[in-house]
């Protein structure tokens, strides 16, 4: 993979000569510019206007000599006679580099905080470079979250895309942000770059203090676009992220996670501004290119052979209604290895995070756990304790119909079990972080609730190291050992 030239900050997309002032007309967040001429698709554009100051543009479209633009920051207050359009002959690049570590910007860049324009060695584009896929390295080590639930059994795998999958009234951004605090390689060198879009202030505040210490501490890149931003800066914000991103891991051999959310917003601005194009709309409203244009996001991840560093994509979402067929949850789940759902049930019963685990899977965890990678149970023991939730969900449900107490005691122990394993094993604070050992003692102490002859997933030699005895179950298990749990 070829790098940028060494370009001096001060010469980012300097001007061309030539100013355009036949303005032809105002759509939405677009403008057409006539007699147009040598200007290509992608291109960044200066938009200067009498009274006020500059505004910025990619080049969406040419047509003859018509180009089409996106203007960053709004077209409130355009109009012809007063406005000049300059372009740069170059898409639009992004300084990048260490530079960007423990700083908080707006959507396009811009400091948020105290500190200067970040400045960088190099200048990168925001679209990414292209990358040949036989140069690909196959994920097969572990990104550990602190999250019991995700890294026990839906590990997630270095160079993965992994999309948490939730709704309106869940705790998304809580887990999203804890995630970004808490997330480590095992040792290697980790950063963090979190991408947020179309969140309230109070959400954005929320997420500064949440992420405060991983920012001071220099291992953090925060870029929030708020809602009442322009439509315009959420579409280039998660691109900027994952420039950013590429740079720290491929050229500084870093180990990078990119959090990107709320993934429906960005589609929300897709679909606007495909509107205001006047495209036919495909399902639901949204552009017919919505899959190829995620997964010109979800890609740019994964490990490069011969670089040490590598990119894990986290895109959060929200289903509109909770409906997993919308087509931005159904588009993301062609794209991206397997998904973590989040549940409203699973939250009235007061577990947090509130992850469906019959729903969510991680299909690339078994390249990235096991013997050398995680503990040798990891594996087996994920594997039991899904099959015993699956159990445990249809003994409760025929509780429902005929009632506890006509259950067999091995029903009941299941049922027993699901308690458990949710309030000791799921459940834990949003600022709690597990190591995966007592990760994996907690789904153990679960699982002694059920009798030895229903670990049919675990290896004998494993259930008779590592398998509590019952004086050192946690108390939710005991009252299911009546039947003789030790089998």
């Amino acid at each position: 993979m070829s790098e940028p030239a060494s370009i001096e900050p001060d010469a980012l997309l300097t001007p061309s000569a030539i100013g355009y002032r036949d303005l032809r007309s105002v759509r939405g967040p677009l403008v057409v510019v006539g007699d147009a001429t040598g200007v290509g698709w992608d291109e960044f554009a200066r938009i200067s206007v009498d009274g006020g100051p500059d505004r910025h543009g990619l080049v969406l479209e040419v047509d003859h000599d018509l180009a089409t633009i996106q203007v960053l920051e709004g077209t409130a207050g355009l109009a012809s006679g007063g406005v000049e359009v300059r372009f740069d002959g170059q898409p639009l690049h992004v300084p990048v580099g260490d530079s960007w570590l423990g700083r908080v910007c707006n959507g396009r860049g811009e400091a948020l905080d105290s500190g200067p324009e970040v400045t960088g060695e190099r200048l990168a584009p925001v679209a990414g470079w292209p990358l040949n896929p036989v140069f690909r390295e196959p994920p097969d080590e572990p990104v550990l979250t602190g999250v019991s639930v995700i890294d026990g059994l839906m590990t997630l795998v270095r160079g993965q895309k992994l999309p948490i999958f939730s709704a309106a009234g869940l705790p998304h951004l809580e887990l999203a942000t804890q995630i970004a605090a808490q997330a480590n390689a095992r040792g290697r060198p980790f950063r963090v770059v979190f991408a947020a879009m179309g969140l309230t202030h109070t959400d954005i505040a929320f997420v500064r203090d949440r992420l405060e210490a991983r920012s001071a501490a220099g291992e953090l890149v925060l870029l929030l676009n708020a809602a009442d931003d322009p439509v315009i800066e959420r579409i280039l914000t998660p691109r900027i992220a994952l420039t950013i991103a590429e740079d720290l891991a491929y050229v500084g051999g870093q180990d990078v996670l990119v959090i990107m959310g709320d993934m429906t917003s960005y589609a929300e601005a897709l679909r606007e501004v495909s509107a205001a194009r006047k495209e036919i709309p495909a399902r639901r409203g949204y552009p017919g290119y919505l899959y190829s244009d995620l997964a010109t996001l979800y890609e740019r991840c994964g490990r490069v052979r011969g670089r040490d560093g590598s990119v894990t994509v986290l895109p959060v979402l929200t289903m509109p209604g909770s409906d997993i067929t919308h087509p931005v949850p159904d588009l993301t789940g062609y794209i991206t290895e397997g998904q973590v759902v989040l549940d409203a049930e699973v939250q009235a019963r007061g577990i947090y995070p509130p992850v469906d685990v019959l729903s969510s899977l991680s299909r690339l965890m078994r390249s990235g756990t096991g013997h050398g990678r995680t503990r040798e149970d990891h594996q087996d023991v994920a594997a039991q304790v899904i099959a015993a939730i699956a159990r445990a969900r249809s003994a409760a449900e025929l509780a429902e119909l005929i009632g506890e107490s006509a259950l067999g005691e091995t029903d009941r122990a299941f049922i027993a079990f699901r308690d458990a394993v949710e309030r000791g094993f799921f459940a834990q604070g949003v600022d709690e972080q597990r190591d995966l050992d007592d990760t994996l003692t907690r789904a153990w102490q679960a699982l002694a609730a059920l009798p030895k002859r229903e670990l049919t997933m675990i290896p004998r030699e494993y259930v008779d190291r590592y398998r509590p005895s019952q004086d050192q179950t946690t108390p939710a298990a005991d009252p299911a050992r009546a039947d003789g749990a030790d089998g």
